[in-house]
């Protein structure tokens, strides 16, 4: 995940500073240099750090922090505030046209993502703004470029204005906006081009293909896990077409999250949206005061709330209340819910959101394997209906039988049973009004209890396997 290591550095920077009590001078040196290196090591760029450092340094003397109460908690204020100031202090939204269609103009390089952030963001309308999109593809040097455009719009069911390979661009674009005129589209992207790296032909083609539509907004795709030359691509094309606004992809990898922290300033244009993950939902508006509060390990709730009243179901949700207030919720319920907890994306993004999750030490080094729900599953698969509808007929022979069928430990079901219970008789109070913790912020409390025994399962698993290690180590 993007950040992971810049987190864990400035949480034990900080760390440090509180267990201290009173600050001094030296101690604010110190933290001052840890932020620096935390900030080089995560691929910020130079002069980003040099200035944002400084500007720490200065408001914390200049204030007179260090003779205050709680100085390490007001250090922390300030960094978090300068982190939204260096992203862009606000979310910056789509430009939109005062007429139809508004136009927007998707550009970058070769394996940045380009192609599948424009389907990304035509769904993303679609949904949102019930919009009417067109996508242009104006690709016609890459090898299946138009193909895989053609598969994003039959995916998203978003109609594709093609030429094939053969014609000029220019003119393809020219002959999809008459299209998008005559059928009303209300949104129109153009796929353009990309390459391996910036050249004056890409150049000129972009350039005259915004001079013919001059498009409402352009969008430079970057590569994340690219880093500092992600930032370099940003400058590049900005220099040459003046760019409205960028789209990071693949945030949720193996990236140091310095292009996050650079762009902004760099170019100053803003970070418009982020893409964490690969399904054709996975795009998000970016909120730089979110994204600082996630790099400072204070997590995320408004994205989390979010994410649930988009990926579940409101009617099902309905349903599902229902049955917790009559007290039927069974395991068929159960399923339904590992599924859309399952939607979310990787359990342990979900658990970083969650304030004081991402450095909680029961977290640390464990590997979310998504396998632990799917086993879930397979436990209740292999009851009969029966069973499902009624867990109090679970006898010792039932659950052997299930665990021979499920292909899982007896002691896995019968742990597996007890928690079920547990969250029943938990859901239970939660109908009466009895509602305490963080329990519920993932689906009304159904879900926020399967997280829970997700990750208990998870670490479990962890201490085991480093039990063994440590076996293994003593034996060598």
């Amino acid at each position: 995940m993007a950040f992971e290591g810049l987190t864990e550095r400035l949480q034990k920077t900080f760390n440090n500073l509180r267990r201290k009590g009173k600050v001094t001078e030296a101690d604010l040196r110190d933290t001052m240099r840890e932020i620096r290196l935390a900030l080089l090591e995560a691929d910020v760029n130079f002069q980003v750090v040099k200035k944002f450092v400084k500007t720490v340094r200065d408001q914390a003397v200049g204030t007179d922090i260090l003779d205050g109460l709680n100085p390490a908690q007001q250090i922390v204020k300030l960094v978090n505030d300068e982190l939204v100031k260096t992203m862009g202090s606000t979310d910056a939204p789509l430009n939109k046209s005062d007429k139809i269609p508004t136009i927007i103009m998707m550009a970058g390089l070769q394996g940045a993502g380009k192609t599948t952030t424009t389907g990304k963001l035509a769904l993303k309308l679609k949904n949102e703004q019930h919009a009417r999109p067109l996508l242009v593809a104006a690709d016609v040097y890459r090898p299946a470029a138009v193909d895989q455009l053609v598969q994003v719009g039959e995916r998203i069911d978003v109609p594709v204005y093609q030429e094939g390979t053969d014609a000029n661009p220019v003119d393809i674009v020219r002959r999809g906006l008459a299209q998008a005129a005559e059928n009303k589209n209300d949104y129109v992207f153009i796929d353009t081009a990309g390459r391996l790296q910036i050249d004056e032909k890409l150049m000129q083609e972009l350039s005259d293909i915004k001079s013919l539509a001059h498009p409402d907004e352009i969008l430079l795709v970057v590569d994340a896990m690219t880093g500092q030359n992600a930032v370099n691509t940003a400058e590049g094309f900005n220099n040459q077409l003046d760019i409205t606004g960028v789209v990071l992809t693949k945030l949720d990898g193996d990236t140091r999250g310095g292009a996050a922290l650079s762009i902004r300033a760099v170019t100053g244009k803003p970070i418009k949206f982020v893409g964490q993950g690969e399904k054709m939902e996975d795009l998000d508006v970016f909120h730089p005061d979110r994204m600082a509060s996630r790099i400072l390990g204070m997590g995320d709730m408004l994205t989390l709330i979010e994410k649930t009243q988009r990926d579940f179901d409101q009617k099902q949700a309905e349903e599902m209340n229902q049955k917790i207030r009559e007290n039927t919720f069974d395991f068929n319920d159960f399923v339904d819910q590992l599924n859309q907890v399952q939607n979310m994306g990787p359990m342990e993004d979900i658990m970083k959101m969650i304030p004081g999750m991402a450095n909680n030490p029961a977290l640390q080094n464990v590997n979310m394997d998504p396998k632990d729900m799917e086993h879930m599953k397979a436990v209740v698969y292999s009851m009969t209906p029966q069973e499902r509808e009624d867990p109090d007929i679970l006898n010792p022979s039932r659950r052997r039988r299930i665990a021979a069928g499920a292909g899982r430990p007896v002691v896995e079901v019968n742990r597996m049973i007890k928690q079920f219970n547990q969250m029943k008789k938990m859901m239970n109070q939660v109908s009466k009004g009895n509602f305490n913790g963080l329990d519920g912020m993932l689906g009304k409390g159904v879900s926020g209890r399967l997280s829970k025994m997700a990750m208990n399962s998870m670490v479990r698993r962890n201490k085991k396997n480093k039990k063994k290690r440590m076996k293994k180590n003593k034996k060598k």
